[in-house]
């Protein structure tokens, strides 16, 4: 017995510009993409147009008052040889080497402090840590020049108080360096908000499992939070080093705003953008600058690439089968 079965036919995938259109007749799409308008002009006019116009300068001889020149990889040339690009790229390298993985080490420790404290107070002590991060940049910089000040500043008065003599951290060159260091470590509440709320996400199983195998705190925060908390890092990590080779308000506050010529002299607190503010700005080099500043946007790039590529080695994503 054989029944026949009869099958429509299957209609042929639309093309590219026929899905469009379609798409294009239903009203959501259309609002969409009136709500989507703002933001895209804003990135046109604000973003993408100043890159490309940057670009475009980067090969002429601009000062904004004469017609623009071009002059070709100049621009480029003088930046690879240029010694105080390097001292800039140095400090600003050495600045990111260092306080990244300090910034979010204590960034972790405290974000593991707030997570074990309970009750009434803990609202009160995640406010406390993170209020700091909501400080003005450019106040950052005064309240540090205060107290970082090597006479009378409150970090020496407190050094003083155990016997130690404070250094001149604002005005000896040696210490310039540690001093933009401490001051950094002010603004790392966001970090501490993004590791906190990523340590309530760890299921407390695990910690059970863990303890029932033997397992003490110390290997618990190294073989279980560490792991569950991989993406959270990863994502602090490239957040705080993009930040890190871009620092510019707080230093610029500190040694540049103000009249410690001596130490302007000596360098020690040149960052990369630091000197890429002043060419455009001071010395009205606009074609220099612009040439500084698509070298900076490579430098990120590579780092930022990098450590994506090494981030696929060690960070552990909810239903990942490694």
């Amino acid at each position: 017995m054989s029944a026949d079965v009869s099958t429509a036919p299957v209609a042929p995938p639309l093309s590219r510009g026929r899905r469009w259109r379609a798409a294009w007749r239903r009203p959501e799409t259309r609002w969409a993409y009136l709500f989507l308008l703002p933001w895209i002009l804003g990135f046109l006019i604000f973003t993408a147009g100043p890159m490309l116009a940057s670009l475009v300068l980067s090969f002429t001889d601009y000062d904004v008052i004469n017609p623009a020149s071009y002059v070709g990889g100049e621009n480029y040339q003088r930046m690879v040889e240029d010694p105080q690009v390097r001292t800039a790229l140095f400090n600003t390298l050495l600045y990111t080497v260092i306080h990244v993985p300090l910034s979010i080490a204590i960034a972790l420790a405290l974000a593991v402090l707030l997570n074990q404290i309970g009750g009434r107070f803990a609202g009160f002590f995640r406010t406390v840590f993170y209020m700091p991060a909501m400080t003005p940049t450019v106040a950052v910089g005064v309240l540090f020049l205060l107290l970082l000040n090597g006479q009378n500043g409150l970090v020496n008065a407190a050094l003083g108080l155990f016997g130690v003599d404070g250094p001149a951290w604002t005005t000896d060159p040696a210490w310039v360096r540690w001093g933009i260091i401490i001051m950094s470590l002010w603004t790392i509440g966001g970090t501490i908000v993004i590791l906190f709320a990523a340590l309530k996400n760890v299921p407390m199983d695990l910690y059970e499992a863990a303890r029932i195998d033997g397992a003490g705190a110390w290997r618990q925060f190294r073989e279980v939070t560490v792991p569950m908390i991989s993406g959270s890092l990863f994502f602090v990590t490239i957040v705080n080093t993009i930040a890190s080779l871009q620092m510019f308000t707080e230093v610029y506050t500190m040694f540049y705003g103000n009249a410690q010529s001596q130490l302007q002299a000596s360098d020690s607190a040149l960052f990369y953008v630091i000197y890429l503010f002043r060419q455009g700005f001071q010395f009205l080099e606009m074609g220099y600058a612009s040439a500084l500043a698509w070298g900076l946007f490579v430098i990120v790039l590579i780092v930022t690439l990098v450590q994506v590529k090494l981030g696929d080695r060690f960070v552990y994503y909810e239903g990942d089968d490694r």
